[in-house]
């Protein structure tokens, strides 16, 4: 879970990189590094922390004079955060150097066999086996040296390597991680994510398992495993750079909860023409759909939350059981997934390594593949029999608001779509429950424009160790993303309960002034929830609701009410989840956290 970029052309290498690194550094935050080349000798400058750290030591790239040059921000996976630990790593003559995102897994036998044939290590990492196998293959040729080293290595990989003997060179491989190229005028690039990129060129390629390339200031030449070229198709990114900027807002997190509207408009309204909703990106049949025994939702973290809000929409309106498999299980149990089995396969950035490897095992297993993705070109879009884009342009903040609500979006236009082919659902509640979704982007604003009292509430309950989120029903599934995003920003301790459950066992964990976010916007529960909340007022606990406008029985039991308008339960995440973000942020904010990268988190899992 690394950020990686590459530069070869005609202007000076190390800002370009330190600013490339800057825009992927939430992939990674605990060291950093560039490597340029200059009068055929390789430069390597790298420190521990922030690119900014990097930027001071380097002089904002000045003290690194070169064109060709690779650039690195880690998080750590082997050995710890340190400078030595920091790639860009060297060979030991001093001809090579590699950046690095994945895991080698095979890194302890080559580590072992390398040692034995005089080579020394500087660091604790796998990456830097890769550097040395191609020191130790080369003979004048790095391509045929790259390609015997690629052949040795076993896991992910997304790798960057220059030459001192050919300095306008640069050769970039993929396995299971990602890797796109960007094409300039005498000049092109590479990166693990487009952000590093877009500010120079729109024009990418995206490489795929097994495939690596050369890039040179007027050529990119691209070879399949066999190390022979191929063609590829060039794609054009469709927003500049304005788009993953801050624009105005302190943090990133912020600004992207506050584009939630346009998001999950951009994501709605291409797909809904003359009262229908157009899904021109599947082509599954009544027949297929009328076949199928069941489906399974499988993905990880807030994801994996929006498939068990989706699946309540799916099972009520399609009448087809859904199964929510976390991709890090499912990968490993042994799955009773056949070709009578739909896999949905939701993932923010197409990339994360659980998700790949649970959806490749139940291709193998007969499964049709529907992905629910935001970036193009992804391992997973792929890899996927049909493909929904969720077009929530570039999500940076660590931790994810517009992403989760817009694959929300899709799974409700297609549990939608679904029921009206299967003939499952009338005529009129196919159009009111279609006004609904169309209605959704302007709910959330109204949720965000009636909620200003949020930050004042951070301020009571920010000095808390521990909160609990209570729901039942289509309730409960937002309470799971609600405390997800508590404590991966703010770091307190915060769990999630079907509201039922509470005097199972969790209700012992109830005292004094524990603060419990009670959800309670779904009708057919709202009688059962609210003894919840009297049980738990019972006990001391003080009760923050989430509630539809005008819930004067909640407003009576509660000690402080979030109002949210009117939605149909099965549609309501999308907003619900709204307030319990912006409630995150704030007292992350209180708590000093820092929230656009949060500590010991990656964006994108790349690795398992």
């Amino acid at each position: 879970m690394c950020g990686i970029v590459g530069y070869t052309g005609a202007q000076q290498a190390a800002p370009i990189l330190l600013e490339g690194l800057t825009n992927l550094e939430y992939r990674g935050y605990d060291s950093a590094g560039i490597a340029v080349i200059n009068n055929k000798q390789i430069l390597v400058s790298k420190v521990t922390g922030r690119i900014a750290n990097l930027c001071e030591r380097t002089n904002d790239g000045k003290s690194c004079p070169g064109t060709v040059g690779i650039g690195h921000t880690r998080w750590a996976t082997h050995g710890a955060p340190t400078d030595t630990n920091a790639h860009p790593h060297m060979s030991n003559n001093g001809k090579f150097a590699v950046v690095h995102n994945g895991i080698i897994e095979n890194y302890m036998n080559l580590r072992e066999e390398l040692i034995n044939n005089g080579y020394h290590f500087e660091s604790q990492t796998d990456t830097e086996v890769v550097v040395h196998l191609i020191e130790m293959y080369y003979n004048g040729d790095i391509k045929k040296a790259v390609k015997r080293t690629l052949a040795r290595l076993e896991g992910s990989y997304a790798l960057g390597v220059i030459c001192a003997d050919e300095p306008e060179k640069i050769y970039v491989a993929r396995e299971a991680s990602p890797l796109i190229l960007g094409i300039g005028i005498g000049e092109n690039f590479f990166a693990s994510d487009v952000t590093a990129l877009v500010q120079y060129t729109r024009n990418v390629i995206y490489l795929d398992d097994g495939e690596f390339a050369e890039i040179t200031p007027e050529s990119i030449k691209i070879f399949d495993c066999a190390g022979q070229q191929i063609k590829k198709k060039i794609n054009h990114i469709n927003w500049d750079i304005q788009a993953a900027e801050k624009g105005g807002y302190e943090h990133f997190m912020l600004k992207e909860i506050m584009e939630q509207p346009r998001a999950v408009k951009a994501t709605i309204s291409p797909r809904i023409k003359d009262n229908e909703i157009v899904l021109d990106e599947t082509d599954l049949s009544v027949d297929y759909l009328k076949n199928i025994k069941k489906i399974v939702i499988t993905a990880c973290g807030s994801a994996y939350y929006a498939g068990c809000a989706g699946k309540h929409a799916i099972e009520k309106l399609c009448k087809i059981p859904v199964q929510v498999e976390l991709a890090s299980e499912l990968r490993y149990s042994d799955p009773l997934i056949d070709e009578r089995t739909l896999l949905l396969v939701i993932s923010q950035s197409g990339e994360t390594a659980d998700t790949i490897a649970a959806m490749k095992e139940c291709k193998r297993r007969g499964a049709k593949t529907l992905a629910i993705v935001n970036v193009v070109g992804s391992t997973i879009a792929n890899l996927a029999d049909h493909v929904l884009y969720t077009w929530a342009g570039p999500e940076i903040a660590v931790a994810t608001t517009k992403g989760y609500t817009t694959q929300l979006a899709v799974l409700y236009l297609f549990a939608l779509h679904a029921a009206k082919k299967l003939n499952r659902i009338d005529e009129q509640r196919y159009d009111n429950l279609l006004k609904v979704i169309k209605t959704l982007p302007k709910r959330i604003q109204e949720v965000i424009d009636m909620n200003p009292s949020i930050p004042k509430l951070a301020k009571k309950y920010h000095k808390h160790s521990s909160m609990f989120f209570i729901g039942r029903n289509t309730d409960y599934a937002i309470a799971l993303e609600g405390a997800l995003k508590m404590k991966e920003i703010s770091y307190i301790h915060a769990e999630s309960y079907a509201a039922g459950e509470l005097k199972h066992g969790t209700i012992a964990l109830i005292d004094e002034h524990q603060p419990v976010i009670a959800l309670c916007c779904n009708d057919s529960v709202m009688e059962k929830t609210m003894s919840n909340i009297v049980e738990v007022k019972a006990r001391g606990a003080e009760v923050l609701a989430v509630t539809f406008r005008n819930n004067q029985k909640i407003v009576s039991l509660a000690d402080d009410v979030i109002f949210i308008p009117q939605v149909e339960p099965l549609f309501s995440a999308v907003v619900e989840i709204i307030p319990l973000q912006l409630l995150a942020y704030y007292v992350a904010k209180e708590n000093g956290c820092d929230i656009d990268k949060p500590k010991n988190l990656a964006k994108s899992v790349t690795v398992e």
